[in-house]
């Protein structure tokens, strides 16, 4: 599947941004980084030391950041922000933000699959570490299509190891966020 999403530096740096800072939000929000998420076997620390381990192997693998912070030791907020930072920094520079790259569904830029990919990680690991300490966790419409089309878009890879957990059941007259999440393999 060769991606439809064509975004301009400007259009990226912004959805990276509503989604960062999403994210941030929660991750200021964590209290108790040792608590179980609702992903299996990873506390909220794991959850954290996943998005950065990820997202700087990718960018490493760019030649654009190192991957030296996947489980570093020390303040996990300000690894984030620290984190947070380098990146708006790189996909607010137009070089960076349409690279050109061979994804896994074709040809993409590195900004796009910033945004595409990592923007998801971001959106429904934000619900995990929320979760992970007890809180409601509302997503907005929004961030609820972003979900569907990640997973429709993927198909089946969506289940590939790694990636999501196969959906489970939700109950008749389950709200949208329910139905949405239950398709990574998420109970709201």
């Amino acid at each position: 599947m060769e991606t439809t999403y064509s975004p301009t530096e400007t259009d990226v740096l912004t959805a990276w941004q509503e989604r960062s800072a999403a994210f941030t939000s929660a991750v200021e929000a964590v209290h108790d980084w040792q608590a179980p998420s609702p992903c299996e076997g990873w506390s909220a620390r794991d959850v954290l030391d996943h998005v950065l381990g990820t997202e700087r192997d990718f960018l490493a693998a760019q030649a654009l950041l190192s991957a030296d912070a996947e489980a570093a030791p020390g303040d996990p907020v300000a690894l984030w922000a620290t984190h947070q930072r380098e990146v708006t920094a790189l996909l607010g520079e137009a070089s960076i933000a349409q690279r050109p790259y061979e994804g896994a569904f074709g040809p993409t830029t590195v900004g796009a699959l910033m945004v595409e990919f990592y923007g998801f990680d971001l959106v429904v690991h934000r619900w995990d570490l929320d979760r992970s300490q007890g809180r409601e966790a509302r997503l907005s419409a929004h961030e609820l299509a972003i979900i569907e089309a990640a997973v429709a878009g993927w198909g089946e890879h969506a289940y590939a190891p790694g990636i999501l957990a196969r959906p489970v059941p939700v109950p008749e007259g389950a709200d949208r966020q329910a139905r949405v999440l239950a398709l990574t393999g998420r109970r709201n």
